[in-house]
C-alpha cells in the first residue's frame, strides 16, 4: 500500500463521517453539511453529530445538526486562519453557539498516518521479546493498565495486539480496534517502570506493520496535550494527517 492509497482510504472515511465528498477536505473555502444517518461511520460515534469540526489543514468541514449548520456556517466564515477553529479563543465562541443546542465541545484530537517508507525503512530496537496477539489473548487484560490498548466498552473490535514480555510478564501492550471497515485504530500502553526504553516506538512501529500485513490502514489519534503520544506518534513512522473537534449533548460531557 502506497501513502497516496492510505490517504484516499482515509478522506473516503472522513467524507463519510462529515456527510461530504472527499475533494471537500481541501477546498478553498470552509464547508458546512448536515449530519444525517448513513452507513459506514466509526464504532465510536455515538448517533448523528451535533457539531464535528475537521481540517487536513487546506480549510474546516463541519457536520452539525440542521438547526446549528447557518450559526456554525457564519462563525466559520469569521475566522482569520483556519487553525483559528481549534483555538480557546474561538472554541468559546463555539462553545455559546452549541449552548443553544444544549451541546459543548467535547474531545479534540489530532490524527496521524503511517509513512509507509518510515514505518517499513526504520528500526526499532526493543529489549524484551514481542509477539503478536490475538482477540483470545486479550482475555483477562481488560484492566486499567492496558486501557489505551483496549478498550472494555467494545472489546468485540479489539482485533490485535503486539505485547512487549519481560519473561512472562507484559510490560507493554499495543492493540487495534476496529473502528472502521478498512481503518484500524491503534492505542499504546506501558508499564510506568518499563518507560524511556524504545518500547511503545517499538510496539507502534510492528502493530502498524501487522495492520498492513492484513489490508488495513493503521491510524493514531492522540489528545493535543499528550506531548508523549505525539512524540510516540512521530517516532514510529507516523506523520500528522487531519485534526478533529467533537460536540457533545451537555448531559453526556458532564
Amino acid at each position: 500500500m502506497t501513502n497516496a492509497e492510505v490517504l484516499k482510504t482515509v478522506l473516503q472515511q472522513s467524507a463519510i463521517n462529515c456527510c461530504c465528498e472527499p475533494e471537500d477536505f481541501f477546498a478553498t473555502e470552509n464547508i458546512v453539511r448536515v449530519s444525517q444517518s448513513r452507513e459506514g461511520l466509526p464504532a465510536y460515534f455515538e448517533g448523528p453529530q451535533i457539531c464535528d469540526l475537521v481540517s487536513y489543514g487546506s480549510n474546516v468541514v463541519a457536520c452539525c445538526t440542521e438547526e446549528l449548520a447557518e450559526p456554525v456556517a457564519a462563525w466559520l466564515e469569521s475566522l482569520d486562519a483556519v487553525h483559528d477553529a481549534f483555538e480557546t479563543p474561538e472554541l468559546y465562541k463555539l462553545n455559546e453557539l452549541l449552548a443553544t443546542a444544549d451541546a459543548r465541545a467535547q474531545y479534540q484530537a489530532e490524527y496521524f498516518l503511517p509513512d509507509v517508507d518510515a514505518v517499513f525503512g526504520s528500526k526499532h530496537e526493543c529489549p524484551y521479546e514481542l509477539r503478536v496477539l490475538g482477540p483470545k489473548d486479550f482475555r483477562g487484560l481488560y484492566l486499567p493498565a492496558w486501557s489505551n490498548a483496549l478498550c472494555d466498552k467494545r472489546p468485540q473490535l479489539d482485533v490485535l495486539g503486539v505485547g512487549a514480555y519481560d519473561g512472562d510478564t507484559l510490560v507493554g501492550l499495543a492493540g487495534c480496534s476496529a473502528d472502521c471497515a478498512h481503518m484500524w485504530q491503534i492505542g499504546i500502553d506501558v508499564l510506568p517502570a518499563y518507560r524511556r526504553q524504545g518500547i511503545a516506538a517499538a510496539l507502534t512501529n510492528r502493530i502498524a506493520r501487522e495492520t498492513f500485513a492484513r489490508g488495513k490502514v493503521p491510524f493514531y489519534c492522540a489528545a493535543w496535550a499528550n506531548v508523549r503520544s505525539v512524540r510516540n506518534a512521530l517516532t514510529s513512522g507516523f506523520k500528522p494527517a487531519w485534526v478533529e473537534l467533537t460536540a457533545r449533548p451537555i448531559a453526556k460531557s458532564v
